[in-house]
């Protein structure tokens, strides 16, 4: 190997998702190999890393398979850049926009959901303290 790519077990270690896991987005075409080794080993670069890293961002917010794909192509249409008229460029960025808001507005109600977790264990705790004996 040549230093710029990586076996799938350091990108499940990088990436902190299972070997399944990443077989599974190559299958479903959301991230592909950039290379294999002679052995048939599937080999990664940093931007592979980079692109499930998005993936794995997405999953928690409740993104399915296809939105993670559609934004994925947005983005690499975007970065490509080449041959987009304006308005395919600001389309491209419309469908990025429509997914930050989506993101926000989960992100919200992830937070709403994190503070009933906590004033649920707060609630335990108090209760657990009530019932102990006072300490000499």
């Amino acid at each position: 190997m040549d230093g710029k790519h990586m076996q799938i077990g350091e990108v499940a270690a990088r990436t902190e998702l299972s070997l399944r896991t990443i077989r599974h987005y190559e299958e479903t075409g959301l991230v592909v190999p950039s290379a294999r080794s002679q052995g048939g080993f599937r080999l990664y670069t940093e931007n592979d890393v980079a692109r499930l890293m998005v993936i794995r961002r997405m999953k928690p917010l409740g993104f399915t398979l296809d939105q993670m794909r559609d934004l994925l192509d947005a983005t690499d249409r975007l970065d490509a850049g080449e041959g987009l008229t304006p308005g395919e460029r600001e389309a491209l960025l419309e469908r990025v926009r429509a997914y930050e808001r989506t993101a926000a507005e989960q992100v919200e109600k992830l937070r709403v959901q994190l503070g009933r977790a906590e004033d649920f264990a707060a609630t335990l705790r108090a209760r657990l303290s009530e019932g102990e004996p006072a300490r000499p």
